[in-house]
C-alpha cells in the first residue's frame, strides 16, 4: 500500500480542509460575481454517505470500521474520485477532496462532477486477507451510490490496483455480470489501461516542464526537492530524472535524505521497496521532513498529504517554483506568503489532474471494450494538460492573480456555465 511511503508534518497547523476548500471557492465566486445558486452548490457536497460495517479479522474476532464515500457535485457528468484507506482521514477531509475533484475536473475539462471515499483503518497493520474483506464490505456498503454511470472510484493512498479489482469484482458479482467501468486505476488483466499506474506522476512531469518553460528554466539540471515517494511522488521522481532534473532530496513517512549532487532515484526506490522508506539509502544523509521544505532548490513537489506547507513554514521555503503533486498541500495562508515571496506556485487541481484524466481514458475505454496503446494513452494526457496549463496561464495572466485562482477561476466558470444551462428539477 502506499501509504508507508507519505511524509509526517512536522510543523503544520491542523486546519479544517474542508472549510479551506470553502473559503477558496467563496473568494472566486465574490470576485467572478458567480452567481448565488452555483455558489451555495458548491459551498455543499451533494451527497454524504456515511457506512458503519463489520469485518472478520484474521484471529477471529470482528472490528466494525466507518467508511465514507461523497459525492460533491455531478452537474458536469458521474461523480469520480478516489478511495483513501488512512487512520488519520475524516469526513472534512473525505469532503474537501470531493470538491477538489470537481474543480480539477473542470480545469481539464473532462466531463465529471467529484467524488472521495475513506476508510478509517491502517492498512500497513493490516494482512492482506483482511484488507480484501475490509474492501469487499464497504463496496457492498456503497453499491446504492457507485456504477459506471453514477460513481466511479480510484486508487488513493492507502488502496492500489488490488483494491479497484476487488471494489469492481464485488459490484460485478452483486450485479451478476462483469462490470469494467465501476473503478479505474484496475489492473489490465480486467480493463484497466496501460500508464495509469504513473499518471499523475506523468502528469506532475509535464506540468513542471511547462512551468519551467514559462519561466525561462531549464528542467535539465534543475534541482528538486521532492515531498512523498509513493504513487504519485515515485513516477514523478524518475521522469523528472530522465528529463535532466536532479533530485537532491526525498522525504517520506520516515523523514528524509539529502545529497546536493543527486540521489540515483532508482536506487531510492529498491531501497525503500527493501525497507520500507527511503531513510539510510547509501550516499545521503538524513534530514528532516521540515528540512527538505527548506532545501534551496530550483522545484518543490509536494506529493504526499494535505497542509504541508502553512504559515510557519512557507517563509522558509527556497524553491522557485512549487508544484503541487498532492492534494491540498497547500494552506491559504502559506499561499499568500508564497505569493509575496515571488514563488511560483502551480496548485493541486492543475498539476495531480493526470490521474483522473487517464481515469477517463480507462473509463471511456472499458466502456467501448476498446482499448489504447501506451503511446496513444500518454500522447492524449500530454494534449489534456498541455491545453489545461496554457488556459489556466491565460486566465492568470488576464486577470492578473496567481495560477490558484486562475485554475479556480476557470473551473468554476465551466461548473457555473453547465448549471445554468441545466437549470433546477423540478
Amino acid at each position: 500500500m502506499s501509504q508507508q511511503t507519505q511524509p509526517v508534518g512536522e510543523t503544520c497547523e491542523i486546519t479544517n480542509p474542508f472549510e479551506m476548500v470553502r473559503q477558496r471557492i467563496d473568494a472566486i465566486c465574490q470576485r467572478m460575481k458567480v452567481s448565488e445558486v452555483c455558489h451555495l452548490r458548491l459551498r455543499e457536497c451533494k451527497r454524504e454517505l456515511t457506512v458503519h460495517f463489520p469485518v472478520k479479522m484474521d484471529d477471529g474476532h470482528v472490528k466494525v470500521f466507518t467508511g465514507y464515500r461523497i459525492e460533491h457535485n455531478t452537474t458536469r457528468g458521474p461523480a469520480k474520485g478516489g478511495l483513501r484507506y488512512h487512520p488519520d482521514v475524516t469526513l472534512d477531509d473525505t469532503k474537501a477532496f470531493a470538491a477538489l475533484m470537481t474543480l480539477k475536473a473542470a480545469v481539464v475539462n473532462i466531463p465529471y462532477g467529484g467524488a472521495k471515499g475513506a476508510v478509517i483503518c491502517d492498512p500497513m497493520n493490516m494482512s492482506q486477507g483482511e484488507v480484501e474483506r475490509l474492501t469487499r464490505r464497504y463496496t457492498s456498503e456503497i453499491m446504492l451510490v457507485i456504477s459506471p454511470e453514477k460513481d466511479i472510484p480510484a486508487p488513493d493512498v492507502g488502496t492500489n490496483p488490488q483494491v479497484m479489482a476487488w471494489i469492481m469484482d464485488t459490484y460485478s458479482m452483486n450485479v451478476g455480470y462483469s462490470v469494467l467501468g465501476v473503478v479505474t486505476g484496475k489492473p489490465l488483466s480486467i480493463g484497466g489501461t496501460r500508464g495509469r499506474t504513473e499518471a499523475t506522476g506523468h502528469g506532475c512531469t509535464i506540468i513542471t516542464r511547462l512551468a519551467a518553460k514559462h519561466l525561462g528554466m531549464s528542467v535539465d539540471g534543475a534541482t528538486v526537492a521532492l515531498q512523498g515517494f509513493g504513487n504519485v511522488g515515485a513516477p514523478a521522481a524518475r521522469l523528472l530524472t530522465k528529463e535532466g532534473c536532479r533530485i537532491i532530496g526525498i522525504a517520506d513517512w520516515k523523514g528524509g535524505i539529502y545529497n546536493p549532487m543527486g540521489i540515483d532515484v532508482e536506487g531510492a526506490f529498491r531501497h525503500c521497496k527493501e525497507t520500507g522508506s527511503v531513510v539510510g539509502f547509501k550516499g545521503t544523509e538524513v534530514i528532516t521532513n521540515a528540512e527538505l521544505l527548506a532545501l534551496p532548490c530550483d522545484i518543490l513537489l509536494p506529493a504526499a498529504l494535505e497542509d504541508q506547507i502553512c504559515a510557519s513554514n512557507a517563509a522558509s521555503v527556497k524553491a522557485r517554483m512549487i508544484i503541487e503533486g498532492a492534494n491540498a498541500p497547500t494552506t491559504p495562508e502559506a499561499d499568500r506568503i508564497l505569493n509575496d515571496n515571488g514563488k511560483f506556485v502551480v496548485p493541486d487541481v492543475l498539476v495531480n489532474a493526470g490521474g483522473v484524466v487517464v481515469s477517463y481514458f480507462e473509463w471511456v475505454q472499458g466502456l467501448q471494450s476498446f482499448f489504447w496503446s501506451e503511446d496513444e494513452v500518454n500522447r492524449q494526457l500530454q494534449n489534456v494538460m498541455d491545453n489545461a496549463f496554457h488556459e489556466v496561464l491565460e486566465v492568470s495572466q488576464r486577470e492578473k492573480v496567481d495560477m490558484r485562482a486562475a485554475a479556480y477561476m476557470l473551473a468554476i466558470k465551466r461548473i457555473e456555465e453547465a448549471m445554468m444551462v441545466r437549470g433546477i428539477f423540478p
